[in-house]
């Protein structure tokens, strides 16, 4: 029997701001572009972007590349990609709350590299819960959680006030 599991706001919060540090270790100046993965990432990129003084923060939806769309349709709450600079030639952090199979970072790939050629591209998650399916890691994961395929991950960032923000998932 699987056990409902919450993650809070005070074991959030840091792990945002360890995501913000190592990417401003590993890109002092100038800062990368940030695109938060829609939907889930908005928010955690616009979070990070707060964090990285004079980093671009816009928008990737790769919904139209998805190779499983007829199982993930377009969410109602569609976010269409806003990037704020020219990614030509520049460094790219795609931003995602949970990192699965691995799908919705190639399919965020692909909308980026309709969108131009850029440097270096790469990826930062709050919460890696394993279980890919294709090729793809981060390179700034703030958790980890073990969940079971059928099991859903889901974050929850208040733009309002952070102390509500929280994590939930069942753990086997």
């Amino acid at each position: 029997m699987a056990t409902p599991h919450r993650i809070g706001s005070d074991q959030i919060q840091p792990a945002i701001h360890q995501l913000a540090a190592a990417i401003a270790r590993r890109h002092p100046a100038p800062p990368p572009v940030l695109l938060g993965i829609a939907n889930g990432g908005i928010a955690l990129a616009r979070r990070l972007a707060a964090e990285l003084p004079g980093a671009p923060c816009g928008v990737i939806d790769g919904s139209f590349h998805r190779d499983d769309i007829e199982h993930h349709p377009i969410p109602k709450e569609f976010a269409p990609t806003q990037i704020p600079v020219d990614v030509n030639g520049a460094t790219v952090v795609l931003v995602d709350d949970v990192l699965f199979s691995g799908r919705t970072a190639k399919a965020a790939l692909d909308e980026l590299f309709d969108n131009g050629r850029p440097a270096i591209v790469e990826l930062a998650v709050l919460v890696d819960r394993g279980g890919r399916r294709l090729p793809i890691a981060a390179d700034y994961c703030g958790l980890t959680v073990a969940a079971a395929p059928d099991q859903k991950v889901v974050v929850a960032l208040d733009p309002q006030d952070p102390r509500n923000d929280a994590i939930t998932y069942d753990s086997p």
